[in-house]
């Protein structure tokens, strides 16, 4: 198959997409398909010849990328190499060669990849692509509105509220919980123990969105489960070594201890899979996803929120899940683009 595997961005997950969609791109190329790693932000500068024979281009596309760091990127000067960034998000010749491909891969996380932008974008173009359509992939990185679909559609999630910034804030429980509604890989993630640290975590989220999700803090073990057509895969225990599970402790290798399949009763077990599967269906999910979850002291399950492009680099947990059943990652890959089409 042509692939072209999407990845980079504009988002505070910038880096994890680069390294998501680099090995995706291996994976990809070691089993036999014309596969070529593009930044949707940045693009291609290559003459027409080159671009009407891309998928021949024998060139290493993921030369050069880097581990991610232990800090969300710079992302004023990645959108500074693009003068015309503010105008036009597509890089050069990204929907051309999109539109030259069997599927788009998306390796993208956050704002402008995971939020159903480009998907819908794609599906105008007839452009077909890997994870769940523009509809569902919008209200699953609005945490808000997640949580009001849980909250209808009867599953458990911690109590909370969304607020527009700048607008008055009612009572809080502390401790309490204080994310950004368009964020993800827990930045701009924040716990607060009193109302001092309720308000400088409101200032410090302006720099991420307009809006934040203000929830009941849980205190227990936290879970996910990846699904792949609705259909729930192991879980996965996450256990940071310091501190909480935060975009440091996600993606730097040995912060985090990871145990999967997680060392949890079966009842329990099938307890969050079952909430996974149901939750799938409230949000209307397609192809796959991944759910959070906590699990307090007394044993009460709570549904965080849904990835529906989950990471995908080497320490990611859905691929851990999926080895979990005797998936490897290539494997993996090839799987997701199959559910995806069909």
């Amino acid at each position: 198959m042509k692939i072209v595997v999407l990845a980079g961005g504009t988002s505070t997950e910038r880096e994890v997409s680069l390294i998501s969609g680099t090995g995706i791109y291996r994976a990809l190329k070691a089993r036999g398909h014309q596969v070529v790693l593009l930044d949707v932000y940045l693009g291609l500068e290559e003459e027409t010849k080159v671009i009407e024979d891309i998928f021949a281009d024998p060139r290493d596309w993921s030369e050069g990328i880097e581990a991610v760091k232990e800090v969300s990127p710079d992302l004023k000067a990645i959108m500074a190499l693009r003068p015309d960034g503010e105008k036009h998000f597509f890089g050069p010749n990204v929907m051309r060669i999109c539109s030259m491909a069997d599927v788009v891969f998306m390796a993208l996380h956050g704002a402008n990849g995971e939020d159903g932008k480009i998907q819908a974008a794609f599906e105008l173009n007839g452009i077909p692509y890997t994870g769940t359509d523009h509809l569902s992939s919008a209200i699953c990185m609005d945490k808000g509105i997640t949580k009001d679909l849980f909250l209808g559609g009867g599953i458990p999630t911690p109590k909370g509220f969304s607020v527009r910034l700048g607008e008055p804030v009612g009572e809080v429980e502390f401790p309490a919980v204080v994310k950004v509604s368009n964020g993800g890989s827990s930045v701009g993630v924040y716990i607060v123990q009193n109302r001092q640290e309720l308000e400088e975590a409101l200032v410090k989220a302006k720099d991420y969105d307009d809006y934040v999700v203000i929830e009941q803090f849980i205190q227990g073990r936290e879970f996910t489960c990846g699904l792949i057509d609705g259909r729930a895969l192991p879980l996965v225990e996450i256990t940071p070594l310091e501190g909480t599970y935060d975009y440091r402790n996600k993606y730097q290798p040995g912060k985090t201890k990871e145990t999967c399949p997680a060392e949890l009763s079966e009842e329990k077990t099938k307890e969050i899979q079952r909430t996974a599967e149901r939750a799938w269906k409230v949000l209307r999910l397609r192809s796959y996803a991944r759910m959070d979850f906590m699990m307090a002291e007394d044993g009460a399950i709570y549904c965080l929120e849904a990835n529906t492009l989950p990471g995908m680099t080497p320490i990611s947990l859905l691929p851990q899940e999926a080895a979990a059943v005797g998936m490897d990652y290539g494997e993996l890959c090839e799987k997701l683009i199959e559910v995806s089409l069909r």
